[in-house]
């Protein structure tokens, strides 16, 4: 398989030049229900390495406050939620190489899968071009989450937990409720509760996503 005219487009536009080797940027589009046995999946462990500390020397050199400050707004802007918002915001979605069943599982729009493309496209550029290029590409991509309020405010977990510490009420419990779909395109539910108070349950596509929603749901109701 050879990149189509869009994508090589996209990929230039993206990381500033053209690919200088297409198989790898493929392979980083590629997911494995596409039954190839070069996909995503290595690049994307190392993209997510890449961005991580691509973001941390950002945030380092910006001085946005205290270590637990950084570590908290560094945990939000590499989060999976994230990774996916900028790959919608780029279109990222039409370029992605799924089998039929995880496109009609609604693979294109899972956050799961989109995070981990994106992460895979760092990787790729990693690889072909260094550290330097490769943090570049990732400050063009998160300017407006690095410059926005992203990771501002404390988790709605930590914040859930504070407050039942400061009604006198027992630390709140998390419970999976349901899980669903292909491992690919999978939706859990989760609910929390705090005894004497009530419970929230909430759905996204990762156990976290899910247990911070239902925090930030409960904290809506009873807060």
């Amino acid at each position: 398989m050879t990149l189509a005219a869009e994508a090589l487009a996209f990929l230039t536009d993206l990381s500033g030049q053209p690919p200088r080797d297409p198989a790898l940027w493929l392979e980083a589009l590629t997911h494995a229900s596409t039954g190839e046995k070069r996909n995503y999946e290595k690049l994307e462990f190392l993209g997510d390495r890449v961005l991580g500390l691509s973001i941390a020397e950002w945030l380092f050199e910006r001085g946005d406050g205290p270590e637990g400050k950084l570590s908290q707004r560094l945990n939000a802007l590499v989060s999976r939620t994230v990774c996916a918002q900028v790959a919608r915001e780029i279109g990222l979605a039409a370029h992605m190489r799924l089998g039929k069943q995880a496109r009609d599982d609604g693979g294109q729009d899972s956050d799961n899968i989109l995070g981990d493309v994106m992460e895979a496209l760092i990787g790729a550029c990693f690889v072909e071009r260094g550290f330097d290029a490769a943090r570049d590409m990732v400050r063009r991509l998160w300017q407006d989450q690095v410059s926005g309020s992203t990771g501002s405010r404390k988790h709605a977990k930590s914040a859930l937990q504070e407050w039942a510490a400061g009604n006198r009420r027992r630390p709140p419990e998390y419970k999976l409720v349901d899980r669903s779909g292909p491992d690919h395109a999978a939706r859990f539910t989760v609910e929390v509760c705090v005894k004497g108070v009530g419970e929230a349950q909430a759905t996204a596509n990762s156990k976290q996503d899910a247990e911070r929603q239902a925090a930030e749901e409960f904290m809506r109701r009873f807060g």
